[in-house]
């Protein structure tokens, strides 16, 4: 039975030059980066390396990079530090973020009685610009805003640039979740000012298990796990060496060829909807999905015309992996909060698939889809 994969935005098939780099590691960087020993020295030496060269392609020092094992322990670890250690007392945040910032956030507001704030979003997702310069506007609290630079269910890209300079016109800590954008969007923070982001090495075919935070210079770090003062006092955990420099590997193919994979995939989520469009004039698309300049050109969140609970289980069958949402509330039958948040009565019923392409994906695995779904629908 021939196999597609289409959830890349859950996770991507790790590349065979980053599975090269990490099997040599684990012969070669063995020892144990606080190890003072010449075994420890090396592999301390190799994760410093790769700190430098991934702060290289942001444009940024090595010392306001931090390694974590994930995106959400990286949106945990500055969401806490604001409220814990940089006298964050408000946080504004929208209603369609990933679960790592929106239960993080709800905790804050519960355990810290931080004031939690949520920006409006339109029908399409969109974040209302205005409303949130008058949230900003409306108190003299320490705040942070906290928005999502590509929602990872609906693929809508924030306006980075402007929100940036609304929050330091205001003076707020601006914290972008970057998961889905990093190693498919250049980002140079010299030019725009984030305060702190996320990247998670599996969203851009590196290892599970690793990921990053960015904290800008000047903001002091409080560990969240205590232990043995690893990342300079920031995270207590053995470095994983391996997925580390995996996804220092990852990132630097990625960035090297960030325009030719953009156009390869673009190509065929254009191709993708033109499809779409041939089996349904009803067929819709969620949020701004299928707008090429403002969505990521990985994701198309499609609204099918009709309730049908058994598309995604019988797509399975066919052998094509795909989401009904976020990849990570699967197994969850409350559907999904960005969907519900943005659609109409009525629309949120029908079923909607969520499909997320990378440069691995076909034309054939496309129309093989296509044909899969006239069949069933």
């Amino acid at each position: 039975m021939k196999t597609v994969y289409l959830d890349n935005a859950a996770t991507t098939p790790i590349a065979k030059e980053v599975v090269e780099v990490m099997q040599t590691s684990m012969i070669d960087n063995f020892g144990n980066p606080s190890s003072t020993h010449q075994f420890g020295r090396k592999a301390k030496s190799a994760v410093e390396t790769a700190r430098k060269n991934i702060a290289k392609h942001f444009h940024v020092s090595a010392s306001e990079i931090i390694f974590t094992s994930s995106g959400t322990e990286a949106d945990n670890l500055i969401l806490q530090n604001a409220v814990l250690n940089l006298e964050v007392t408000r946080i504004i945040t929208s209603k369609i973020e990933h679960h790592a910032v929106l239960h993080t956030c709800e905790y804050l507001e519960k355990e810290k009685n931080v004031t939690l704030n949520y920006v409006n979003v339109d029908a399409f997702g969109a974040i209302d610009i205005s409303h949130l310069s008058n949230l900003l506007k409306a108190s003299k609290e320490k705040t942070l805003v906290s928005l999502l630079m590509i929602n990872n269910e609906i693929g809508n890209i924030l306006p980075l640039k402007i929100v940036a300079n609304l929050c330091k016109e205001h003076n707020a800590l601006f914290h972008s979740d970057t998961v889905q954008a990093i190693g498919h969007f250049n980002l140079n923070l010299q030019e725009i000012h984030l305060d702190f982001l996320v990247a998670s090495a599996h969203k851009f075919h590196g290892p599970k298990g690793v990921g990053f935070a960015f904290f800008r210079k000047g903001f002091g770090i409080l560990p969240m796990i205590h232990g043995g003062n690893q990342e300079r006092g920031a995270r207590s955990s053995t470095e994983n060496v391996h997925a580390i420099l995996g996804m220092e590997k990852a990132l630097e193919i990625a960035v090297q060829n960030i325009q030719k994979d953009k156009n390869y995939i673009e190509s065929l989520k254009v191709y993708f909807i033109s499809e779409f469009k041939k089996i349904s004039p009803n067929i819709q698309f969620n949020g701004l999905s299928a707008d090429l300049d403002n969505s990521s050109y990985t994701i198309l969140n499609v609204r099918f015309p009709v309730k049908n609970d058994m598309l995604l289980f019988s797509l399975d069958l066919a052998g094509i992996a795909i989401s009904g949402g976020s990849a990570c509330q699967s197994g969850s039958n409350k559907g999904s909060h960005v969907l519900s948040e943005i659609l109409f009565d009525g629309e949120e019923d029908k079923t909607s698939i969520r499909f997320s392409f990378s440069k691995y994906t076909t034309k054939e695995d496309l129309d093989y889809t296509i044909l899969k779904l006239k069949e069933l629908l």
